[in-house]
């Protein structure tokens, strides 16, 4: 616990020296001639995002998230300040050895498929940032090829700024055609959006997450065509299709050049009254808050505007509102959850499992929970699963498992760390169980992965250990066990 205090003077140590000096190094390189001015107006933006979310902006912790914030907003919407020309200009190598009429359409070579692109994106819809795996596909002509690190070049590019999938993919076809003018260009775009908390809550099927963890999250699949790919008597699209599914990426035939995606933002199902465009009156929000409500509606309105986008426009009509309902899941309360008291449910003294509560000698367990919290650091979302253990020293009683889960989702449901919200849960479940309990979460950060870090696939697990579980490592390594055999 003391090392977990430290820890935040020696973050902000380094916030205050090297990590300063790279933001202003990302504001040169995207070419933001007032950059400060932007950063800064996005930075009040945020405190008055904080400060309706009942939060203090100068505690531990949230000193430095307005940068932080406005760092990694400058960034996702970078796109904005490339140019497809800049990237490609320089990369089409002559392959004169070639045939010009072998290929399709007399092109250089055949198809050529770049696979599971990474990258990540914000909905317009949402400010959210979602999930894309994207593949690209190009017939060479006249005896040229292109630097295959340009297509995900040029991809990202796109990907850096405020999108929806279908436009996302068109918008990557139509410059890799009028770039490189090739016999024609395939986009196809596999994109995941994540739920509002309560959608994750009530997630069924627990036992089979996906690999991913993804299990959940709204799951569309885009494309876009040009030249060959769009001829009827071409095989080319085929082929196409072909080797994403020798990757394992099925995207049916009927998935193409589709010219709308159907509910793909799960938040764009809010309603949205508006006026003006953003300042929005809802049910959810009572006579108090709507003041404080409007104003972290202006404010998400205004780090729009910041980045150099229209608030008014028309897919962005409706963006602050929904932005705002996002991080209102997230309002600090002062709820203080404790499990004394609450009703233990009977279970017999032998081995039991009953779908929610599983009992192993005298370890008794609750996992793959799902859940969905906020970053406090950055202000984006983390999401993944907790397991819980809890030694049974109470006559054969077990608290719920639908308790444990209500519990888990409390507790996330705030501005969290992951550290954080590990201990706290192990620290809830041990004030009714004084043997022992043991908390696992495992937890993929969008943080991690949308900002300029980007370790795409990186998934953190934390521990906290309270009880017998810290001093007895074979129920520690019995309890960990479990959790593997489920997985």
């Amino acid at each position: 616990m003391g090392a977990l205090d430290a820890g935040c003077c020696f973050e902000d140590e380094l916030d205050d020296g090297y990590l300063e000096v790279a933001a202003e190094e990302i504001g040169c390189e995207s070419g933001v001639g007032s950059g400060s001015d932007s950063a800064r107006a996005i930075e009040d933006a945020v405190r008055v995002l904080l400060q309706g979310l009942g939060e203090d902006h100068e505690r531990e912790g949230l000193r430095r998230t307005p940068h932080r914030v406005a760092k990694a907003f400058r960034e996702g919407t970078r796109g904005y300040k490339q140019k497809v020309k800049d990237i490609v200009q320089g990369a089409l190598f002559p392959e004169a050895g070639l045939d010009p009429v072998i290929g399709h359409a007399g092109g250089a070579g055949g198809l050529v498929v770049v696979r599971d692109i990474n990258l990540f994106s914000y909905c317009e819809s949402c400010l959210l940032p979602f999930s894309i795996q994207c593949h690209v596909g190009y017939v060479p002509l006249g005896q040229r090829v292109v630097g295959l690190s340009k297509l995900s070049r040029v991809a990202d590019v796109f990907a850096r700024r405020l999108q929806d999938p279908q436009r996302l993919a068109n918008e990557i076809c139509s410059a890799l055609q009028s770039s490189i003018k090739p016999a024609g260009v395939a986009v196809a775009l596999q994109c995941w959006h994540i739920q509002f908390p309560e959608a994750l809550e009530c997630t069924s099927n627990l036992q089979h997450l996906s690999k991913l963890d993804r299990q959940g999250w709204v799951k569309v699949s885009a494309s876009s065509t040009s030249g060959v790919f769009t001829e009827e008597e071409s095989s080319v699209w085929d082929d196409f299709l072909a080797l994403l599914k020798l990757r394992g990426v099925d995207i049916e035939a009927g998935d193409m050049n589709r010219s709308h995606v159907p509910s793909w933002c799960p938040v764009q199902s809010l309603e949205t009254p508006l006026c003006n465009g953003h300042c929005t009156k809802s049910s959810k929000v009572g006579k108090n808050s709507s003041k404080t409500h409007a104003a972290m509606v202006a404010a998400v309105a205004s780090i729009l505007h910041s980045l150099g986008e229209d608030p008014l426009r028309k897919e962005l009509v409706g963006t602050p509102y929904r932005y705002v309902q996002w991080l209102m899941n997230f309002k600090s309360s002062n709820l203080d959850l404790r499990l004394n008291g609450i009703i233990l449910r009977e279970v017999s003294s032998s081995s039991v499992t009953d779908g929610n509560v599983t009992q192993l000698n005298e370890i008794l367990s609750v996992l793959n929970i799902p859940f969905c919290s906020q970053c406090e650091h950055h202000l984006l979302p983390f999401h993944g699963v907790v397991h819980i253990g809890y030694l049974d020293k109470q006559e054969g009683k077990c608290i719920e498992g639908s308790i444990l889960r209500s519990m888990v989702h409390s507790f996330a449901c705030k501005l969290q760390v992951q550290e954080r919200l590990t201990r706290t849960i192990a620290e809830a479940v041990y004030s009714v169980f004084n043997s022992g309990a043991m908390v696992v979460v495992e937890a993929r950060h969008i943080c991690m992965i949308s900002r300029g870090i980007e370790k795409v696939g990186s998934n953190t697990a934390t521990i906290a250990v309270l009880g017998q579980f810290s001093t007895d490592p074979i129920v520690k390594h019995l309890f960990l066990q479990t959790i593997a055999n489920s997985t």
